[in-house]
């Protein structure tokens, strides 16, 4: 067993003033006796989280590392520290509204991660609920201290969120309102008190959507930018931290075109081998859809085969291409109890009583799901994916401290590697199935989209000569969409709106995909070059065992 040393405990001991600051961090973590509380939103409270991140790295500065886990560790808390103290200082946080993974959203999907079989589970619930018009109230002086500031979000996502801040204030459609009505604790029912904690809690939190809601309308909307785009300076920032490497975004933008053309060119090919010499895409798409062998009709049958998939790659993956420790063997699949059409990871807990587990959240209305489509997702979530990665961080407690274990998370390096692992189980023979080679290309063809789309508007790129030229904005942004993502009209709504909203986010994932697989090429070289055998298995764990890392930081400690 290592060690700990200076730098392991400051690294832990960031973490424990973190999950004060952000009880909604604990919770997410598994760190106990935060769960009645919420986070403070407001603009004293990212002061507060400034001065954290000032204080760690001026400590950090004085201490000199004493292995190589140090090393990776001290290049690791630079990056990230530092640049969340760059984008305090240009007031990123001020501005921080859209339709996904805002505050608005964060302070109502937390409570999806609560334990809810004890009575003393459902009164953390009842205070945390009590709690959130403070926290929405602190979000909106962050905001309107943004507006006197001039850093605002673009008039779209201020439309969304008012429209979704709306619908949880509203009692009789209000997530809250049907949350509490499913309260079951470890009584037949709940007593008196808790009953009409839970009931004023609801109250007061649909109030404070209600009170946001017209906060958005009345004080922000007047005031928003008419543009979605970010600008470079912003974006460059937000790529950076989603990435966790310093791309050249004018090089990356073409190579996201070059990629979205390849993809393209391999699914068309695809599609003359499932339907016919003559067949489109569309029509490989409707004769999938089609076969009943590839539908499931109904939440728990889907529920049911994202379980038998996920534990079948397990068991299949194991001892042969990874090993995966015996309690990183268990996945649960679970239906969200939300609506967004989101499908998610969250990871264990360090005591491992709460297992990783992968969440789908259905759209109303939706019966029907096709396997041919989501395969690959579950791989994505699952193994070789988030649960391998995130659960591998967690089980290497006795190398990596806390900070390392589980709040150093980049999308870059996690969504980057899931769709590395989709890839990986191509290779490894797992989508032979022309079908579910098919989904797979099909994800991959919409990732190399988001590149397209989210750069070329951010950054004004010019548009294609298809949709008119001049440059990219939000309607050429949605024909680019339309014309090579197979999916319902809501849906595409929703991932553009999220594109425009969240600024550098959804690039990462192919981005990240990318970066590992040069990386994987470099490692190759390198090991030849010594004379060496690569070998995949070792380089996986290798890579791994490290955690999530910026992907720069990555590439320093692998090749």
């Amino acid at each position: 067993m290592r060690e700990r040393t200076a730098i392991d405990h400051l690294a832990d001991d960031h973490t424990a003033r973190l999950v004060e600051l952000s009880p909604i961090l604990a919770t997410h973590l598994g760190v106990p006796g935060h769960d009645h509380l919420l986070d403070d939103c407001s603009p004293d409270a990212h002061d507060a989280l400034a001065r954290l991140n000032r204080e760690t790295l001026a400590t950090l500065d004085r201490l000199t590392p004493a292995d190589a886990v140090d090393e990776v560790t001290v290049a690791a808390m630079r990056d990230r520290l530092g640049l969340e103290l760059e984008r305090h200082e240009a007031g990123d946080h001020l501005a921080d509204l859209n339709n996904i993974a805002s505050p608005l959203q964060g302070l109502r999907d937390i409570f999806d991660l609560m334990p809810t079989d004890t009575s003393d589970q459902w009164a953390a619930i009842a205070a945390r609920l009590a709690a959130l018009p403070d926290a929405l109230s602190g979000y909106a002086a962050c905001l309107a201290d943004g507006v006197r500031r001039g850093t605002v979000p673009a008039i779209r996502q201020v439309e969304l969120g008012i429209a979704e801040a709306t619908g949880l204030a509203d009692p009789d459609s209000s997530f809250f309102t049907s949350f509490i009505a499913s309260a079951r604790p470890d009584a037949a029912e709940p007593a008196d008190a808790l009953v009409a904690d839970l009931t004023h809690g609801a109250a007061a939190a649909r109030d404070a959507y209600g009170t946001l809601a017209t906060f958005l309308r009345e004080e922000l909307a007047p005031h928003a930018r008419a543009d979605d785009a970010a600008g470079r300076e912003r974006y460059s920032r937000a790529s950076r931290d989603f990435v966790g490497a310093t791309v050249d975004l004018d090089e990356t933008y073409d190579w996201g075109v070059e990629e979205l053309a390849r993809i393209t060119a391999e699914q068309e090919s695809l599609a003359r081998e499932i339907a016919g010499p003559d067949a489109s895409v569309a029509d490989a798409v409707a004769a999938l859809d089609a076969d009943p062998t590839r539908t499931l009709h109904g939440t728990d049958a889907l529920q049911r085969w994202m379980q038998t998939t996920a534990d079948e790659a397990v068991e299949a993956l194991n001892g042969v291409h990874f090993d995966i420790p015996e309690r990183m063997r268990t996945i649960e699949a679970r239906i969200a109890p939300t609506q967004s059409g989101g499908i998610y990871y969250t990871g264990p807990t360090d005591d491992w009583l709460r297992p990783g587990r992968m969440w789908w959240s259905v759209p109303a209305g939706v019966t029907a799901f096709n396997t041919w489509r989501e395969k690959t997702t579950v791989y994505h979530e699952g193994v070789p994916g988030h649960h391998l990665q995130v659960g591998q961080a967690v089980h290497n407690a006795d190398e990596l401290n806390h900070w390392r274990r589980q709040v150093c998370w980049l999308s870059g390096h996690g969504e980057g590697w899931a769709l590395y692992a989709e890839r990986l189980m191509e290779e490894f023979g797992f989508l032979d199935d022309p079908g579910d080679r098919f989904g797979m290309l099909d994800a991959q063809r919409l990732r190399a989209t988001r590149v397209v789309i989210d750069l070329g508007v951010h950054l004004g790129k010019p548009a294609f000569a298809r949709y008119g030229g001049g440059t990219w904005d939000y309607d050429k942004a949605w024909q680019l969409l339309t014309d090579n993502v197979n999916m319902d009209e809501a849906s595409l709504r929703f991932e553009l709106n999220r594109y425009v909203g969240w600024p550098g986010q959804a690039p990462s994932y192919k981005v990240g995909q990318r970066l590992w697989e040069q990386i994987r090429a470099d490692a190759t070289a390198a090991a030849q070059a010594r004379g060496e055998e690569f070998s995949l298995k070792e380089f996986h764990t290798r890579a791994l065992n490290l955690g999530s890392l910026p992907l720069d930081v990555l590439r320093d400690a692998l090749v």
